[in-house]
């Protein structure tokens, strides 16, 4: 299973965006991969309003990249914004996967919001509730979404419910040492659930002379893929770019049978 991730910078222009999926999914295809994941907030980067471009999941935005996927013959992976439940009378929307492709119709909802570092997602954004994952030429996948990666009773759950790669989407905010903490933890739930982990994040907007303004998470790129061992098998830097990797699912088995953590556990 080749997967290509797309270490892209979005913005505000949902269109722009959307081309942005559009050039990186025909990279992709070039390249062989079978499935290609964006990053958290593809449709529109945090530090802009989410509320009023939050549209369902058969909505204009959706229906473009379900096109892309079905034009390039490939499963697409990107973060969008849904509709949510309002909050103290507040409106909130949905951080949300899409998946989607040949014989692949999915969507995951962010279970673990980011309230951390000065930073309140709960404010306009409402908690999924049920882990996902699905199948891709008989290779299950599960999903998660940033600050998800913090928590490893997620991954050993999608683990459990048949994943072998678990893909993380994610808009990682910045600061002294959240580099070298991204990384660790992608690694760290891949050895928690001997599974494969690719994560892929926004790149440093600072790499491309970006000016950032304001606490909003808008990323700081090395994406990495994570082996059932928890070592990194490849990792970008912190500008835009386009990264594949080859993935077996026999190095999961192989590792669940030497290292059965998953086996060995106890629920407290």
């Amino acid at each position: 299973m080749r997967i290509a991730l797309a270490q892209i910078i979005t913005g505000r222009d949902l269109d722009r965006n959307l081309d942005l999926v559009r050039e990186y999914a025909a990279r992709a295809k070039a390249g062989g991969a079978d499935l290609v994941v964006f990053p958290e907030a593809t449709m529109r980067a945090f530090g802009n309003s989410l509320v009023d471009i939050a549209e369902p999941l058969d909505g204009p935005w959706a229906s473009a990249v379900r096109a892309i996927a079905a034009e390039q013959d490939l499963v697409v992976v990107a973060g969008m914004f849904t509709p949510g439940a309002a909050k103290d009378g507040s409106p909130r929307v949905r951080n949300t996967l899409l998946a989607t492709g040949p014989g692949v119709s999915a969507s995951y909802d962010k279970i673990h919001l980011f309230d951390a570092f000065g930073f309140a997602e709960s404010d306009t954004v409402e908690a999924g509730t049920e882990p996902v994952t699905f199948d891709v030429g008989g290779v299950t996948v599960g999903l998660a979404t940033c600050y998800d990666v913090r928590f490893p009773d997620l991954f050993t759950e999608l683990a459990d419910r048949g994943a072998v790669v678990t893909l993380v989407s994610a808009s990682w905010g910045s600061g002294p040492g959240k580099a070298e903490q991204w990384t660790l933890l992608a690694r760290a739930r891949a050895a928690d659930s001997t599974s494969f982990v690719v994560a892929c994040g926004q790149a440093d907007p600072a790499s491309a002379g970006l000016e950032v303004r304001g606490s909003a998470p808008t990323g700081v790129g090395h994406s990495l893929v994570a082996s059932p061992f928890g070592e990194a098998i490849a990792e970008l830097g912190a500008e835009p770019d386009l990264l594949f990797v080859d993935l077996d699912p026999a190095e999961v088995d192989a590792a669940r049978k030497s290292l059965p953590v998953l086996a060995n556990r106890h629920r407290f």
